[in-house]
């Protein structure tokens, strides 16, 4: 072949073969557009739009607006390439991504695209704006990232908390009871509930307690081991109880109960754009204070009249009694139990005064109670014992008749009672009295009188002496025995005056126990003993019933009382500080001592005031001395 003719055979296949070089790489080549994150964006968050190109060299111009947002920043994100050998003949095949990262400002649905890169057109990508996603002040923090000098995320700083007010949308709480209309004394389950989205929870803890003012409270260890899904407003949490307490009001009208704060640390996720890891995802611990909301509860008092041998029971109770044996002696003493049981206000049940209900022969002293409760997750149950002693006076069958406890059932609305068993006690004549003994040995001594008769002796019969001994005297003291025996059957009766007049030494008793508490640094049973020892205090002295024992209560007693109102402030003052310290253990272990004086201060004072009323109420109790507390 001449050579003029082979070159222009080369030059056509060349040609021929580098037009069909450039249509395979027109057919590869490709130019796609990507929306993340995907999903509703929230308006002023950061999303961005990648523009991934393949195998063109050519790269995408800077778009100069995108509909619903404000461009941030342009660039190049990333690059890949691959190689790929068929039958000898060996390819490449390339791709560049290029970031757009903008800021959502508008709410609404929009189209970007297409663009067109080295005559490529790509395709269009759809994306909605939203609501706002997370507080203003948290989103700015976030978006703005710690940079690197390069314009990247500065690692060193991503264990460093980030703190945010009282929470987000992410993760609140709240705090709800189970009734809002309730009786006076009616048990109420309060609890406070934990809302998350966010994926791992580190640290949920209590910085101080609730507020219930006007509350008797015990708290539930019935709360959740873990986290359960839950939808709220349309949308899924995690949730947990993280808090449950079982409360009682103690006074009517409408009572608030102020949510506490919490300390929640948890792991959230954050998207960067970096120039040289294109888009990143971080996790970033953050630290919420969180607070649950306040809730009111109307309580309604209990129904009018009540009963006269109302116990002060408000739930669901039985009662059952024991005695031993249905033989005794005369003289010697003998046990008989009545053991409630049930669910609602257990420790606040009292029983009758049973000095009014048994036989007057049979005497009955105060009893010891025994109290095991249950703190559940709807009530309090549990069982209260009353062990009394009880001494017959004399020989005799005798009828013990069953006791009745009265109490208040707020599910009916209604009064109910239950009953205990009767007994038929018989009583065997036992050893004489210590009285009977002395008659006896002063018989003796007068048989052993030998004294010889005279002519002129006078009969000792005629004399005043055998008169006044025999006769004035038994009289007399007959009369004292009779009198100072009715007198302590009416202090029995008179159960109230009795705990009045014996307030100060179950106050000394129950301080004393306080202080050995206090020695062993016991410092939940301390603040117990230290609210038993005031509010019995009170309740005895004030001689109010258990049932109305409240601050509205005492504050008015004392008041008419003539107390000052600087003790009375004190004495609020020391009631708020026990029932605080008792639920914020580690604040309170130091404050031991000081409450012990306080409540010894507070108490002196009362007492003082009481006899100055005392003495200004009757002139005849004026030399009346009372011993101080401690």
């Amino acid at each position: 072949m001449r050579p003029d003719i082979y070159n222009e055979y080369r030059r056509t296949c060349l040609l021929l073969l580098s037009m069909i070089m450039t249509t395979v790489t027109l057919i590869a080549a490709k130019v796609e557009l990507r929306v993340s994150p995907r999903g509703v964006i929230g308006e002023g968050d950061r999303f961005h739009i990648m523009i991934v190109v393949s195998d063109i060299n050519d790269a995408p111009s800077a778009p100069s607006a995108v509909p619903g947002a404000s461009i941030m920043y342009f660039g190049h994100s990333g690059s890949s390439s691959s190689f790929v050998s068929t039958n000898g003949h060996t390819s490449q095949t390339f791709s560049n991504t290029y970031a757009l990262t903008l800021k959502a400002e508008k709410k609404g649905s929009y189209t970007f695209g297409p663009v067109t890169v080295g005559g490529v057109k790509s395709n269009t990508v759809s994306y909605t704006i939203g609501d706002a996603a997370v507080p203003e002040s948290y989103r700015n923090q976030r978006q703005a990232g710690p940079q690197s000098s390069h314009g990247g995320i500065d690692p060193s700083s991503l264990n460093s908390p980030t703190f945010i007010g009282k929470g987000n949308e992410q993760l609140f709480l709240r705090a709800n009871v189970s009734k809002t209309s309730v009786y006076e004394q009616e048990a109420i389950v309060y609890t406070v509930k934990l809302y998350t989205t966010y994926n791992s929870i580190k640290f949920i803890g209590a910085t101080d307690a609730p507020k219930f003012d006007g509350f008797v409270i015990e708290e539930s260890d019935n709360i959740s081991d873990h986290l359960t899904m839950e939808s709220y407003q349309g949308k899924n949490y995690a949730t947990a109880v993280i808090a449950r307490y079982i409360i009682f009001p103690q006074m009517t009208g409408k009572l608030k109960i102020l949510g506490n704060k919490y300390t929640v640390s948890a792991d959230a996720e954050e998207y960067y754009h970096d120039p040289f890891f294109s888009q990143l995802t971080v996790r970033r611990p953050v630290q919420l204070h969180v607070t649950p909301n306040d809730l009111t509860i109307d309580v309604k008092p209990l129904p009018l009249p009540k009963p006269a041998n109302f116990s002060g029971g408000v739930g669901h109770f039985n009662i059952s009694s024991t005695l031993p044996s249905e033989n005794a002696v005369s003289n010697q003493a003998g046990a008989i139990t009545y053991t409630i049981t049930g669910e609602g206000n257990l420790k606040l049940v009292t029983l009758p005064n049973l000095n009014d209900i048994f036989p007057p022969e049979i005497e009955v002293f105060s009893p010891s109670a025994d109290i095991k409760s249950h703190v559940g997750s709807s009530n309090v149950s549990g069982s209260v014992k009353f062990d009394y002693s009880f001494m017959p006076m004399e020989a005799g069958t005798f009828a013990i008749p069953p006791v009745t406890l009265v109490y208040f059932n707020p599910s009916t609305g209604q009064y109910e009672s239950a009953h205990s068993r009767g007994y038929t006690l018989r009583v065997a004549r036992g050893t004489e009295s210590a009285k009977s003994q002395a008659s006896m040995v002063f018989s003796s001594s007068l048989m052993k009188d030998n004294t010889p008769l005279s002519r002129n002796h006078v009969p000792w019969v005629y004399t005043l002496l055998y008169w006044i001994l025999w006769f004035v005297v038994p009289m007399l003291v007959l009369l004292t025995g009779v009198l100072l025996y009715r007198k302590h059957l009416a202090e029995q009766s008179d159960l109230i005056a009795l705990r009045s007049k014996k307030a100060a030494k179950m106050a000394k008793r129950r301080l004393r126990v306080a202080g050995q508490c206090l020695a062993r640094h016991d410092t939940s049973r301390f603040y117990d003993e230290m609210l038993k020892a005031v509010w019995g205090y009170l309740g005895d002295k004030l001689r109010i019933p258990v049932s109305e024992l409240n601050r509205q209560n005492v504050q008015q007693h004392l008041e008419n009382k003539g107390i000052s109102e600087e003790a009375r402030a004190a004495l609020v003052g020391l009631l708020d500080d026990c029932e605080f310290a008792k639920y914020s253990p580690s604040e309170a272990t130091s404050d031991m001592q000081s409450v012990y004086d306080r409540g010894i201060n507070i108490l002196n004072t009362l007492e003082e005031g009481f006899k100055q009323s005392a003495r200004t109420e009757s002139k005849s109790d004026a030399n009346q001395e009372e011993e101080p507390i401690i």
